[in-house]
C-alpha cells in the first residue's frame, strides 16, 4: 500500500534530529561593519571526516518536481554535512528519514520557506533536492575529496508527497 506523507512547517525543534535549519534567526544577530550590516551567526556548522577532506560552495539548479511526487529513494553522506540555501527566493521540500539499522525509516516531509536553509546532518538520510514551481538555484556546502561519500537506499514500495500549498 502506497502511503502519502504530511508536509510539515520545518522548524527548528522539528527539524533537529536531523541538521540545523538555517535562517536570520534574531537571537543570534550581531551588528557588524560600524552598524551598516546584521550578521546571523553560527547557523550552522558543516562537519566532514576523512583525510584530505575541504568544505566546499558550490550552487544546484533544480528542477521544479511534479506532483504528485513519489519518494523512491534517500541518500546520505557519512563522510560530510551537506547544506542547502535557496537563492531564488522560492520554498522548496525538505524529506528526511531517522535512521533504522542502516536504511531509511519512513520519511517526514517539511516546507521550506524561501528564506531557510538546512544543513544536514553526517550520515543522516535525506532525499535529493526537490524544488517548487520554478527552475531555483541554491547555495550548497558540501564534502569534497577522498572516500565514498554517497549512500543510496531504494524503497519497496513509494511515498506519495501531494503538491504543497504555498
Amino acid at each position: 500500500m502506497i502511503e502519502t506523507l504530511p508536509i510539515r512547517p520545518l522548524t527548528a525543534e522539528a527539524f533537529a534530529p536531523f541538521g540545523e535549519v538555517i535562517e536570520a534567526d534574531p537571537s543570534r544577530m550581531r551588528l557588524i561593519n560600524g552598524g551598516t550590516t546584521e550578521r546571523f551567526h553560527a547557523l550552522a556548522s558543516p562537519d566532514i571526516v576523512g583525510e584530505g577532506a575541504r568544505i566546499i560552495l558550490n550552487i544546484f539548479r533544480g528542477q521544479p518536481r511534479r506532483f504528485p511526487y513519489q519518494i523512491t529513494m534517500m541518500e546520505r553522506h557519512p563522510l560530510g554535512s551537506q547544506s542547502f540555501s535557496p537563492l531564488s527566493g522560492r520554498p522548496f521540500l525538505v524529506a528526511v528519514s531517522p535512521d533504522e539499522e542502516g536504511r531509511p525509516g519512513r520519511p517526514l516531509v517539511f516546507l521550506a520557506g524561501p528564506h531557510q536553509g538546512v544543513n544536514y546532518g553526517r550520515n543522516v538520510w535525506h532525499h535529493p533536492l526537490m524544488a517548487l514551481c520554478e527552475t531555483s538555484d541554491f547555495l550548497v556546502a558540501d564534502r569534497d575529496g577522498p572516500g565514498n561519500n554517497l549512500e543510496e537506499f531504494f524503497f519497496d514500495q513509494p511515498f506519495i508527497v501531494q503538491e504543497p500549498s504555498i
